[in-house]
């Protein structure tokens, strides 16, 4: 692949603008252009019982999912969509349906006969995956490229001539051996692995297709993305097809919405992504709200920020395509390290400091570092351009934030600010320029203000942008500091507790993920710093879990694997074993320690 230099993924990174894409019709529901951004969930009942997902089906659409998935793990199961279709369409819904195919070519020739779109995973789909590493001459890769398209031309034709729908779905962590060996574990090859699939559906002039990039870490899925989007672009106007969005195994609770917000809000708010879908390891219809409330917040970047657009656009100060964190100098304020690769320090009002102040000894992890009233802070509007040289032409470095009421979104201002302010000033990151004076009780509340801080706040430090953070869209003051904290992990920029990458349940779960999920944080949430995968199969690849140190694989049913990283160590545990084994792996690897003694 070229060079990422000359590439570009977004019209205008400082102001909103939605990317212009062709329509992808799915049954009835029409994909890009000027449709709305589609909201969609996968069921996790088993594909054998029709009436159960029939019933989820129903359930989904009725809380505003638009398009439904469902696995088809072979042929034989996918032969039971016929009765899902036709239980939905009985019941007077229209929702279109799905496929998720992995592995077997024939179960997908099957299942396209029922739905109106089907998933492909080009990593698994035809490609040889027996996780070896050799060098591929080109005799070799074209041979293989030549099986594969042999295995996916007649789906292609198929979907051709039933007028279906498809999503090339790549998987960071289920690249094919060629493509690993070619290209590596990398953005580049998730985008490589994608292109190459597409490029044999417009060699059949078949063009009802999607794309997606998904990874359970932030920043790979968002710089893939990126990369995929530029590839396209730099390809030409004809191949500007739709986007779909999600993080895959971003967990539950909190942290999955945060992680999700994080990675698919950055690519919303800088106008990718035509439909969504967020991965939470608990009942799909708890992804539902957490997707509409991540698409309407679009709604918001169009009417904030409107008729403020630059003039002359600045050159951005960090590469889209590659993480690596602005470079600044240290300051310390209150013996509190900041900038220059110091910990990213999480800052409080004095008010909510005042609020906490007889508790803060009980606060643990989630205490308030730094008071913004009482700390050397210079607020500044970016676009002041003598404003700017003055700290530019400043002695000392200064920490530097934007003065509320701004009316810019965050990450576009913040990105301002980063391009035109000399890299040696550390600069704090907020999520809102309105800060929220309202006390509110309302769970829709806080997930908004949630879901607003992980993308705003979250977005940036995957970028390497943000050297402090300062959380004012949640009044309650424990929780915006929970909050804090947790876009910091979920980012990857301040580890302090456990970190856990779970997959949502499907129809290929060999285990019930929600119970077994929290079993284990009961049993290893204090082991800060130590990252574990739980995946209900292995179908996404030991790849998704290439950053955890230890995962719990379900192997068949009843029966699980243990990984070290990416390789299974420990095989067939009987599932009532599995938890307390697992501890035993940490231990026999020296990371494990006790718990502390509740105080």
């Amino acid at each position: 692949m070229s060079s990422t230099a000359q590439l570009r993924y977004c019209p205008d990174l400082y102001h909103y603008q939605r990317r212009e894409t062709r329509v992808c019709m799915v049954g009835n529901v029409g994909i890009g252009g000027q449709n709305p951004i589609r909201v969609q969930s996968m069921l996790t009942s088993d594909t054998r019982d029709a009436a159960a997902c029939v019933k989820e089906a129903l359930e989904l659409a009725a809380v505003g999912c638009e398009i439904v998935r469902v696995t088809a793990q072979t042929r034989v199961i996918a032969e039971n969509l016929q009765h899902i279709r036709d239980g939905i369409r009985a019941a007077g819904c229209d929702v279109p349906l799905v496929a998720d195919i992995h592995f077997k070519p024939d179960a997908a020739m099957e299942a396209v006969k029922w739905v109106e779109k089907v998933r492909v995973n080009p990593g698994n789909y035809a490609d040889k995956k027996k996780f070896a590493v050799k060098e591929y001459t080109d005799e070799q890769y074209a041979e293989e490229v030549a099986y594969m398209e042999e295995q996916f031309v007649p789906l292609v034709q198929e979907c051709k001539n039933l007028k279906r729908a498809m999503r090339i779905g790549t998987n960071h962590g289920s690249l094919s051996d060629r493509i690993m060996n070619r290209h590596g574990d990398t953005p580049h090859g998730m985008v490589e692995s994608a292109l190459e699939f597409a490029r044999i559906a417009r060699a059949h002039d078949f063009h009802n297709f999607l794309f997606s990039m998904k990874a359970s870490n932030p920043k790979v899925m968002i710089e893939a993305y990126r990369l995929l989007v530029a590839h396209l672009n730099a390809l030409g106007s004809d191949w500007n097809y739709p986007i779909h969005l999600g993080v895959t195994e971003a967990g539950d609770g909190e942290d999955g919405r945060i992680k999700s917000a994080i990675g698919i809000g950055s690519l919303l708010a800088d106008g990718i992504g035509d439909t969504v879908r967020v991965s939470l390891t608990e009942d799909a219809i708890h992804e539902i709200p957490v997707a509409r409330a991540l698409v309407a917040s679009i709604q918001n970047q169009v009417n904030v920020g409107a008729g403020q657009k630059l003039k002359e656009t600045p050159a951005i100060s960090y590469d889209p395509f590659s993480y690596s964190r602005r470079a600044t100098e240290r300051l310390t304020m209150h013996d509190i390290d900041c900038g220059q690769g110091a910990t990213v320090p999480v800052f409080t009002s004095r008010s909510k400091w005042d609020a906490l102040a007889h508790k803060l000894d009980k606060l643990g992890d989630y205490k308030p570092e730094l008071v913004i009233e009482d700390s050397p802070v210079t607020s500044i509007d970016p676009r002041d351009d003598a404003a700017v040289q003055a700290l530019n032409a400043s002695t000392n470095a200064q920490l530097v934030t934007i003065t509320d009421g701004t009316p810019l979104q965050p990450i576009h201002a913040y990105r301002l600010l980063a391009a035109k302010l000399d890299k040696r000033h550390p600069i704090l990151l907020k999520d809102t320029f309105l800060p929220n004076t309202a006390d509110s009780d309302n769970a829709e509340d806080f997930i908004s203000n949630l879901l607003r801080a992980a993308t705003n706040i979250g977005s940036l430090l995957c970028d390497g942008i943000g050297d402090a953070v300062l959380v004012q869209g949640e009044s309650a003051p424990g929780q915006s500091l929970r909050i804090s904290y947790n876009i910091l992990q979920a980012a990857g920029v301040r580890i302090f507790k456990t970190d856990y990458v779970a997959c949502p349940s499907c129809g290929r779960t060999l285990f019930n993920l929600q119970n077994t999920t929290q079993k284990i944080r009961k049993a290893t949430g204090h082991l800060k710093g130590v990252r574990i995968a739980v995946m209900g199969c292995i179908v996404n690849g030991p790849g998704e879990m290439a950053d955890a140190d230890f995962g719990y694989v379900g192997g068949a049913p009843s029966k699980i694997n243990l990984y070290v990283g990416k390789t299974a160590v420990k095989f067939n545990i009987p599932e009532e074993e599995a938890v307390e084994r697992l501890v035993d792996l940490i231990k026999e690897h020296n990371r494990w320690f006790d718990a502390p003694a509740a105080v």
